[in-house]
């Protein structure tokens, strides 16, 4: 069996299929796992999603803020922005069964046999892998219940707490943890966050610098797959760190990271 990990796809699924064809991935025996933001931006966000979706039992899924916009924007507690290219999965008419599935994906993924773990966004340096798992739980069950999840998905938006305090409850608790997880790129050894610049990582806000330079961060050593920072283009110099995003929605490369050999793939077709 092969276990392969994907960056972010956002609706561009001919790179995918270009990719997984590369590497003649078999469903039935091999696994890929995919570092969220599955959908949006992209012009093919419903036909990714069920191709996703038919192959789900191959699949190891961590959500990007994208996806957690798709599920706000269909429980009507967020309106589609004018970039925004889901329309054709609200307009679906399986979009219950891809929406259903999505919201049970996790936030933050551990395999202790292979040795790694995979993040959309990444982990605060103040938090051990363990606690990263402990939180990311809080998030993914209430997003797994059917009453709890409005209220989550209605208060999730915002830059605020900025660090995470662990006397934070109700919504603002989960919107710190769901930003950690899903929008950080940069931050200060405490973990407070800036949430504004999308820069390179060598061009930080004052004060700030990328979540994974800190060398007291306390995942240090763990093999962590990661996405979300297109503008890093894949690289990341920090021993264990795996930065998967190369842009494909925005004319750079789809790239898929071999977890047994190290070898990566990539692939621009659009």
């Amino acid at each position: 069996m092969a276990v392969y990990a994907v960056g972010d796809l956002q609706g561009c699924l001919d790179p995918l299929k270009c990719l997984l064809e590369r590497v003649a991935f078999d469903p039935l025996k091999d696994r890929l796992w995919l570092a969220g933001d599955l959908v949006n931006r992209g012009p093919q966000s419903l036909e990714t999603l069920r191709y996703l979706y038919a192959m789900r039992d191959a699949l190891v899924v961590v959500l990007g803020n994208h996806d957690l916009h798709l599920l706000a924007v269909a429980h009507n507690v967020e309106r589609l922005k004018k970039q925004d290219t889901l329309r054709e999965i609200l307009d679906a008419p399986d979009r219950q069964d891809l929406i259903d599935w999505l919201r049970r994906q996790k936030l933050v993924h551990h395999d202790p046999a292979l040795g790694f773990a995979m993040v959309h966004a990444g982990i605060p340096p103040q938090w051990t892998l363990k606690k990263a798992l402990k939180r990311a739980a809080e998030v993914e069950d209430v997003m797994r219940d059917d009453q709890l999840l409005p209220l989550f998905l209605d208060g999730m938006y915002g830059n605020e707490p900025a660090k995470w305090n662990s006397d934070l409850e109700g919504v603002a608790r989960l919107r710190t943890i769901t930003n950690y997880f899903t929008r950080m790129r940069f931050c200060t050894a405490d973990g407070t966050l800036d949430l504004n610049s999308k820069e390179s990582a060598d061009n930080p806000p004052p004060g700030f610098a990328p979540w994974f330079s800190f060398p007291e961060r306390k995942t240090l050593g763990q093999k962590l797959i990661f996405g979300h920072w297109a503008a890093l283009e894949g690289r990341c110099d920090e021993p264990g760190l795996f930065a998967l995003d190369t842009g494909c929605v925005w004319g750079g490369s789809l790239t898929l990271l071999d977890l047994g050999s190290g070898q990566r793939h990539h692939c621009d077709c659009q």
